[in-house]
């Protein structure tokens, strides 16, 4: 008896997976005369059955029954199609034939028993078909340098990463190819998220969005754009300095996710410094937010570029240098020389310190002087920041961002010594 329930179960699933396919495709083509689609909501519930019944009837091991099934039902689909094509000289596209054919193998899959993956495959499935017109929107405003930059990204990812060798070279054996490379993929993939979120947002909404998604690809990139604004137009100094303070913040938590995907158990030590530097910088904000609420005016976006593969083979350079040189001094120097090279790194990039000493942690670095490192990179690298905004602008944003600034690295060092 069970195994008969079994077997109205895995019927019932495939006959569901067509009729869920059918609803969406015959809602789509509800305006269509009747007798003139190639397949309704009936037929795709029919379809998704006779492959349930098809993957029922034929062997576990023999797909050769299966084969010879899908051949016959593509070539009634493709004759179907052709002739309606020929008959109306209707739409030329092939989406529902494909919908038709998938059916058909979600509802065998479902009747071999892997009813859940078959069900995933057939939401997933009704999910692209609905969202057509939101996908061909994205395809409209996708720009040629930013499918560039995602093909570029899986390059790095997908391609060159699985082949580099995962064991140690060089001096100390400290460059480890595939471990460089990874934090380069992590880095890009987080500047590439934030440069879509503030694209998808639109930075004429205004300077909070443009600030924290502008922030999370990088807030140095932010903070001289909006000095250069600051300078030329004093009027939208306070908002602009407002803007600073958050893409400033936003650096925070990114430190704290590099940190965890490094090496978690950094995280508790971290967690209350990387707090006072955070809300030195966020309560600033917010209270020149809330006393000014007039638009910045930056419609054009802060982040020219969504990924360079110059600049990640760069910042890979730039990360091998200090693996090296952060081993050099801490054997010639101790934790104060891993400091020293964290104060001077910090001023211009947070991430490679970052990852550098989270890394060595895991090793031969005690956890309380690699969290103090990268404190001590991004209290540099936010005091970096004030001489850059107070330089190009001025007096105007002296209070606004440079005291700011200043603070939450002075807070963050008094808390974590």
């Amino acid at each position: 008896m069970d195994g008969e329930l079994t077997v109205y179960y895995q019927l019932a699933s495939a006959l569901v997976i067509g009729l869920l396919i059918g609803t969406e495709r015959g809602w789509k083509k509800r305006g269509s005369t009747k007798g003139k689609r190639v397949a309704g909501v009936r037929t795709y519930g029919l379809i998704g059955l006779t492959g349930g019944v098809t993957g029922l009837l034929g062997e576990p091991g023999d797909g050769v029954f299966m084969g010879l099934s899908f051949v016959a039902l593509s070539i009634v689909l493709a004759s179907a199609y052709v002739t309606n094509l020929i008959r109306d000289d209707g739409d030329a596209g092939i989406t529902s034939l494909v919908a038709g054919l998938l059916t058909f193998v979600l509802g065998a899959l479902a009747a071999r028993g892997e009813v859940a993956a078959a069900a995933a495959g057939a939401v997933v499935t009704t999910l692209l078909l609905d969202y057509k017109p939101v996908m061909h929107e994205w395809l409209h405003k996708l720009e040629g340098r930013e499918l560039s930059a995602g093909i570029k990204l899986l390059l790095i990812s997908v391609v060159l990463l699985p082949v580099l060798p995962n064991r140690g070279f060089g001096p100390w054996q400290v460059l480890n190819p595939f471990a460089i490379w990874w934090m380069v993929v992590l880095i890009a993939a987080i500047s590439f998220a934030g440069y879509f979120a503030l694209k998808v947002a639109g930075a004429q909404r205004g300077t909070v969005y443009t600030s924290i998604f502008g922030g999370l690809a990088s807030s140095t990139a932010l903070t001289l754009h909006f000095s250069r604004l600051a300078r030329d137009n004093a009027r939208l100094a306070p908002v602009l300095g407002t803007g600073i303070l958050l893409a400033c913040f936003t650096m925070v938590p990114r430190i704290l996710v590099l940190t965890a995907v490094l090496n978690r158990e950094l995280l508790p030590q971290m967690i209350v410094p990387a707090l006072a530097m955070a809300l030195t910088l966020l309560l600033p904000a917010l209270w020149q937010l809330r006393a000014r609420t007039q638009s910045a005016g930056a419609e054009d976006s802060p982040l020219r570029h969504p990924l360079e593969l110059g600049t990640a083979l760069g910042f890979g350079a730039l990360l091998a240098i200090i693996m090296v040189l952060a081993k050099a001094l801490q054997l010639q120097f101790g934790d104060a020389g891993i400091h020293a090279l964290a104060a001077i790194s910090g001023i211009t990039d947070v991430d490679a310190i970052t990852l550098s000493v989270a890394r060595m942690s895991k090793a031969d670095l005690a956890p309380h002087s690699a969290v103090v490192a990268i404190l001590i990179a991004a209290a540099a690298n936010n005091l970096a920041k004030a001489v850059l905004a107070v330089a190009i602008a001025g007096r105007g944003l002296v209070i606004r961002v440079g005291l700011p600034l200043a603070g939450s690295a002075l807070a963050a060092l008094v808390v974590v010594w």
